[in-house]
């Protein structure tokens, strides 16, 4: 996006299928001036570039013209919105696809949570079903010669707003509407004398679309629930005063007063009190955790014991929630393989159904002389079924539930193709510290070498070890701190990729270069004797990681420390061998400790891997199948790109949220399995929806080619298929992927 291009962000109303937003990005990208165009369903949001000169009013008035209402987001888009998708699978963000569908009635933002028939389109289904009914009285009360031409009359007021909608597609280069053939079959159903027929078929429509608002507006109120979580109105402490102000004018650094059973207005971190917080909004976490002075808290999380002093450290538009929306919001752009065929074949379908049903039309009284009115009859019946909308919506409506389920039990993913890959997953390969482990490895042995106190081996490794921020590195300082030690000085800090840390450190004796590394590295060095190597393979067979200490010359001694596994660890690789997953550990740690995690866990493990051995390993395991990496989403960056799927753990970092392909909000091993469920429920849904809609369409077309079923019959099946697919989607909301049905 050059300088003078500008990103742009709308809300546009009344789409309920994919083929919807397929119609408004086709009729957008004709606009001069116009690019990058993309329209996403649930979150019912239009985003693209204009150049200058390019007027917003113009997309704003095709958008109507095709039936929808839009509105405009506080002018220019967020950066964000531009920013290139950064996962690295094949999506297919383009919108080379011509899927037809539906084109809807005009449907205001005030309709919404407006019981349905007091919104514009249930307005329209009680008309037709007025004019109907009027039409059927009209015959009782005269004859049926009389009520053809009340019946004629309700059909033709019925089908106007439709035949408008489609005579603009028409305008817009889209031929094949269901607003197009419903026009087309009502017209001839009137010539052939079947005016009852049209004008039961119009107010069926009708109440199709209704019907389908409906079912899309329940799929999209999972990413409205969490727009809710966090509160409307905040607390503010300012000069020993407190007011209460909109929570989205909170800016950074200010002061917030939360009270118990309130929600936390903001992201920031714990000023004063100490109270049990509810995180489950976020993370889905329902234990409470407990959290005090210099904590971090997330926009949304309940406070439930004592009042709370927060600073805020993000804005609204950057809280925790927000950028999960955006996250969900955004992963609909990211199709999954099976939802670009679907939208390939349907380019097709429509064209071939019109094609078919000429044919039905023409051969039987041209080849057999058969009777015009039954074939043109048969005809019209089969264009009603031509619209692949339920096809279309089969992938999408899965994928948007999915997300939403996912988002509420704290597992992102990002889009369907993510989704996708995870359903196929057949190996995972876990870093072990911080994942597999808790991440806070505490100091059990100091071995310092012969006349050398403790209190000089701690404060060099203090000195190395400051302002790092690594597992290792906080156990070494707190243990410095616990023993009243104060750390040497130190400057030029640096990492030994695979190897440890050095830096310059002023000793009483003078500046010296110091190291903490690997014992193999120590030795290797020379800062490191053989009987010291050997009592640290010792601590290393007991499941410890050990690390040596030492100056150009001088060793210093050993540091031992162990990290836990999580309690729901060895549960979680249970559950992955019953879904048939195989469970490796790639670590840099030393074989021993690795091992004795692994045997814990009943793991397979390879030990001290540098970042590039960790790349060749996933290349390894993908032979077998599909690969996910699960890791902290910054030391293993390289390892989940390589990956089939990249996971990041993290309780709502930006690391957790940003760098992977999904992220697991809360730090449990178990929802690893937890994502495997939810991803291979999604897509036996995404196949239960497209044989629904393919069936139906084929059983159908037969029955209407046979004279079995008739026009009123066809449009209940189309309209009847969208419905069943999207509720059928909608059950994943209800699932809980964390429950083992294993």
């Amino acid at each position: 996006m050059t300088e003078q291009t500008r990103r742009h962000e709308w809300q546009v109303t009344g789409m309920d299928c994919a083929a919807c937003t397929v119609k408004v990005t086709k009729a957008v990208e004709r606009l001069p001036g116009v690019s990058d165009v993309k329209v996403a369903l649930m979150s019912e949001r239009l985003s693209l570039n204009l150049a200058p000169g390019a007027a917003p009013e113009e997309v704003e008035a095709v958008v109507r013209r095709l039936g929808y209402d839009i509105g405009q987001k506080s002018g220019p888009a967020p950066e964000h919105a531009a920013k290139p998708d950064n996962d690295h699978h094949d999506h297919d963000h383009d919108h080379d696809h011509e899927a037809p569908g539906h084109v809807h009635s005009h449907d205001n933002p005030a309709d919404r949570g407006k019981a349905w028939y007091l919104t514009g389109k249930g307005r329209l289904v009680i008309l037709t079903g007025i004019l109907l009914a009027m039409a059927w009285i009209f015959e009782l009360l005269t004859s049926v010669e009389y009520g053809y031409w009340a019946f004629l009359g309700a059909c033709v007021i019925g089908v106007a707003p439709v035949a408008k909608r489609a005579f603009e597609a028409l305008r817009m280069g889209q031929p094949f509407t269901i607003e197009s053939l419903m026009t087309i079959a009502a017209i001839g159903a009137l010539f052939i004398g079947a005016a009852e027929e049209a004008a039961l078929v119009v107010f069926l429509f009708a109440v199709g679309e209704v019907l389908e608002g409906v079912a899309a507006n329940k799929a999209r109120d999972g990413i409205r629930a969490l727009a809710n979580l966090v509160p409307k109105t905040a607390i503010i402490e300012e000069n020993g005063q407190s007011r209460e102000i909109p929570a989205e004018t909170l800016t950074i650094g200010q002061t917030v007063l939360v009270r118990p059973g309130d929600r936390v207005p903001a992201d920031g971190t714990i000023l004063s009190g100490t109270s049990g917080i509810d995180e489950s909004p976020v993370t889905g976490e329902s234990v409470p955790v407990t959290k005090g002075p210099g904590d971090a808290v997330f926009a949304g999380a309940i406070n439930a014991e004592a009042v709370l002093r927060v600073t805020v450290t993000r804005e609204a538009a950057d809280n925790t929630i927000s950028r999960i929306i955006r996250l969900v919001e955004e992963a609909e752009e990211s199709r999954a393989p099976t939802e670009r065929f679907i939208d390939r074949f349907s380019r097709i379908y429509m064209p071939a159904i019109v094609g078919i049903s000429l044919l039905v039309i023409l051969i039987p009284p041209l080849a057999a002389g058969a009777d015009w009115g039954t074939w043109i009859y048969r005809g019209l019946a089969l264009l009603l079924i031509g619209c692949p909308c339920a096809l279309v919506i089969s992938v999408p409506a899965s994928i948007a539930s999915a997300l939403s389920a996912g988002a509420k039990k704290g597992l992102l993913l990002k889009g369907g193709a993510v989704i996708e890959a995870t359903a196929n997953i057949r190996n995972i390969a876990f870093d072990k510290t911080g994942t597999l482990t808790w991440g806070r490895p505490e100091v059990t042995d100091l071995v310092a070498a012969a006349g050398v106190p403790e209190a000089d081996l701690l404060a060099v490794a203090g000195a190395v070890e400051t302002g790092s921020s690594h597992p290792l590195a906080r156990a070494v300082l707190a243990r410095v701190a616990a023993a009243g030690v104060t750390a040497h000085p130190a400057r030029e800090a640096k990492a030994i990729i695979g190897k440890g840390v050095e830096a310059l450190v002023t000793t009483p004796a003078g500046e010296v270069r110091a190291w903490v590394s690997s014992p193999s590295h120590a030795a290797e060095a020379g800062g490191l004797p053989a009987e010291a190597l050997a009592r640290a393979n010792t601590l290393e067979a007991e499941g410890k990681t050990v690390v040596a200490v030492f100056t150009e010359g001088q060793p210093l001694g050993l540091i031992a420390m162990r990290d836990e596994p999580r309690e729901d660890a060895a549960l979680a690789i249970r559950q992955l061998g019953s879904l048939g997953i195989g469970a490796t550990i790639l670590t840099g740690d030393n074989p021993r400790t690795a091992a004795a995690i692994a045997a814990g866990l009943g793991m397979e493990f390879r030990a001290q891997m540098m970042p590039a051995d960790k790349l060749n390993a996933i290349r390894q395991l993908r032979e077998a199948g599909g690969v996910m990496m699960i890791g902290d989403g910054i030391n293993d960056a390289p390892a989940l790109k390589q990956a089939d799927v990249g996971v990041a753990m993290g309780s709502g970092t930006d690391v957790a949220l940003e760098t992977a392909d999904a992220a697991i909000l809360r730090d449990r091993v178990a929802d690893v399995p937890a994502l495997i469920r939810l991803s291979r429920a999604t897509m036996d849904n995404i196949r239960q929806n497209i044989t629904l809609a393919l069936g139906l369409k084929a059983v159908f077309l037969v029955t209407s080619v046979l004279g079995i079923t008739g026009l009123w019959i066809a449009i209940l099946a189309d309209t009847g298929a969208t419905v069943l697919v999207t509720l059928n989607a909608l059950r994943l909301l209800r699932f809980d992927p964390s429950r083992n049905e294993a």
